[in-house]
């Protein structure tokens, strides 16, 4: 006997209308500073500040993408697609992790080409447009901060810009270093503690989209503890075929075979199901698909 069932009260979440601002203010402030940063690239004659321009660029175009998969996700399940496009989102994380190391590889092959061959930087042109990304990547980054640990596709933008806010505070320290000192190799150094910081969290995300990639359990989601919950409930005996996968970076499902106690009556099967769904939902699982049998009922589950 089987039941799909999906609740609306998850305490934790994703508040996907606020979200979904988040990634418009995200893409807009983001995109009119690309097109500040290479204006004064192009007058200053700056490659540096064009280059961080191209970056940031790119950066844009993975929160149109989140933004995208987003909506995607929220389009009702057809005859084809019967989950509707919800796993959109996970592909969106996972390409938006891929980008995130494309952008490590080149800002540390840039920064060890500027250590042997070290760039002339106008340290005040570039200081003050890095402020200014500073801002804006900052202020949109903690758009995303509540919900980052809720929603890897939101993890992915908040990274993308949290990135980019320190990439732009690497260059104003770097700025002020050669206006002081001269020592234009600052630049690369700075660069490369940047990289590393950016590829700490990277690497999270790009494990995390894996995982559920290849429907394994969610790294929120503690399989025993629901197997436990599931025979805690009052005429359950046990539980078998236990699997638990995400639907999107939003939602997991659950599916289960539960086997009840032998004086357990058919009218109290729809009320055991219930309370499992609710504790479910409480774990972070919105989904559940569950069939019932009897303790005495040994053939099905003999027979997997």
């Amino acid at each position: 006997m089987g039941h799909n069932h999906e609740h609306g009260h998850d305490h934790s979440h994703l508040d996907v209308h606020n979200m979904r601002k988040a990634f418009i203010w995200g893409i807009a402030l983001n995109a009119v500073f690309v097109i500040a940063e290479a204006i004064v690239g192009y007058l200053s004659g700056s490659l540096a500040i064009l280059a961080d321009a191209g970056h940031n660029l790119a950066d844009t175009a993975s929160l149109v993408i989140a933004l995208l998969a987003f909506r995607l996700a929220l389009a009702k399940p057809t005859q084809k697609y019967t989950y509707g496009y919800k796993k959109a989102t996970i592909l969106a994380a996972f390409a938006n992790a891929i980008i995130l190391l494309i952008t490590i590889a080149v800002i540390v092959y840039e920064a060890i080409e500027r250590f042997s061959s070290p760039v002339e930087i106008n340290g005040k042109v570039v200081m003050i447009t890095a402020g200014i990304g500073i801002l804006i990547n900052g202020f949109t980054a903690m758009l995303f901060f509540s919900n980052k640990e809720k929603d890897l596709n939101v993890k992915g933008a908040y990274l993308h810009l949290a990135a980019d806010a320190l990439v732009s505070l690497g260059v104003v320290i770097s700025g002020a270093i050669i206006i002081m000192f001269g020592f234009h190799w600052i630049d690369s150094m700075v660069s490369l503690i940047v990289a590393g910081v950016i590829f700490a969290g990277t690497w999270s995300l790009l494990k995390q989209t894996l995982r559920i990639s290849l429907d394994g359990v969610p790294h929120n989601i503690n399989s025993e503890k629901i197997a436990k919950e599931i025979e805690s409930v009052d005429g359950v005996k046990s539980v078998h075929h236990l699997h638990i996968w995400a639907l999107s970076t939003m939602q997991n499902a659950l599916t289960a075979h539960i086997v009840l106690k032998e004086e357990v009556q058919l009218s109290n099967i729809q009320k055991i199901k219930a309370e499992i769904r609710h504790r479910a939902e409480h774990l972070g699982i919105q989904h559940c698909t569950l069939e019932t049998e009897s303790a005495g009922d040994k053939c099905e589950h003999e027979a997997h």
